[in-house]
């Protein structure tokens, strides 16, 4: 990273029409600074859903009772809205950190020389993925926690889980053309694994919707279906997916696959059966607050290292250098120079 140069008053005009731009062309950050402002996204959007869990948890899902401000006579929360208040306007306060994570991700890729495109479109991503799940955390609040809108607002965090996953990986590669490290067949095993990863957190929300856990104590509609039936299909995906990870790990070493694709299918495995005893234990006593909150962080996990594996499974290496022009010689300027007579 080179020093900054000063900015002055003539500058204004120039960063207000593209601050990004302005930005870039001043600051050149170093690649592990780009890969930790990329890790910096993807750890607050694992931080924002388990804050959002624990809103749930603790019956704060309505200690804001409307949005976008707290109440109707105040952005915050006051004394009087008790701890359900502070919890639920904290988490809020969070998704703030969160836009400022996710914008320097997006400023130190767009600076990073040299400019890739791929890897600030993906940052782009993520601002609009966090815009459209705080518009639908009000719709949330606004009516009532209904379970189907709690549903889709852990699944845009998901999906926002996901982009960032892909950002910090890339930020670790080239924009070469991805060479395969294994077969097709492999390919398609890890994406079966993939789909049914995403159908297992797709049902666990359903679980979530139908359960105890509405998220306040008063009367929240809860999803019309025996939450004890849903979970034991929940169980039943949650082994297909352990079924198809150490079939993908045999597979990995009949093949002789590389290092990369084994550690992560092993690591994934591994997390799986933590998440399982995690699940198992708060089926049989109960339902706890503090293990469905680790189970909803040990779901982000899950889902970080699926897409981990699928993302191992190929390289990018840094993109072949293009050629130098040639410039073309200048004419001599005197028959002496120009060679012996």
């Amino acid at each position: 990273m080179g020093p900054v140069p000063n900015v002055t008053r003539a500058d204004a005009p120039s960063f207000l029409r593209n601050p990004l731009a302005f930005v870039a062309a001043r600051w050149t950050p170093a690649p592990r600074i780009v890969r930790r402002a990329a890790l910096t996204a993807l750890v607050m959007s694992v931080v924002i859903v388990v804050t959002g869990g624990a809103v749930r948890l603790t019956g704060s899902g309505l200690g804001c009772p409307t949005w976008p401000k707290c109440t109707e006579d105040s952005l915050h929360n006051t004394a009087e809205m008790g701890v359900h208040g502070y919890i639920e306007f904290g988490n809020r306060l969070l998704t703030y950190v969160l836009c400022a994570a996710v914008g320097w991700a997006i400023v130190a890729a767009r600076s990073q020389k040299p400019y890739r495109r791929s890897l600030t479109r993906l940052g782009w991503a993520q601002f609009w993925v966090v815009m459209g799940n705080a518009v639908l955390g009000g719709i949330v609040v606004l009516v009532g926690l209904n379970p189907y809108t709690v549903a889709a607002h852990f699944l845009l965090s998901s999906a926002l889980i996901a982009v960032a996953t892909v950002m910090w990986q890339r930020t670790r590669e080239g924009d070469a053309e991805p060479r395969p490290l294994v077969g097709k067949a492999v390919v398609q095993l890890v994406w079966f694994l993939v789909a049914a990863s995403a159908l297992l957190i797709a049902v666990g929300t359903v679980v979530t919707g139908a359960g105890p856990h509405a998220g306040d104590s008063s009367e929240v509609a809860r999803m019309p279906v025996d939450w004890e039936t849903v979970a034991k299909l929940h169980a039943v995906l949650a082994w297909i997916v352990v079924t198809l990870t150490f079939a993908l790990w045999f597979v990995l070493k009949a093949v002789d696959a590389p290092k990369g694709p084994l550690a992560r299918t092993r690591e994934l495995f591994v997390i799986l059966l933590a998440q399982g005893v995690i699940g198992y234990v708060q089926y049989f006593t109960d339902l706890p607050e503090v293990l469905v909150g680790a189970h909803m962080f040990g779901s982000c996990v899950m889902w970080i290292w699926v897409l981990r594996v699928l993302l191992s499974l190929r390289e990018r290496p840094e993109a072949a250098p293009q050629p130098q022009a040639v410039p073309a010689q200048e004419p001599a300027a005197s028959a002496s120079i120009a060679g012996p007579r």
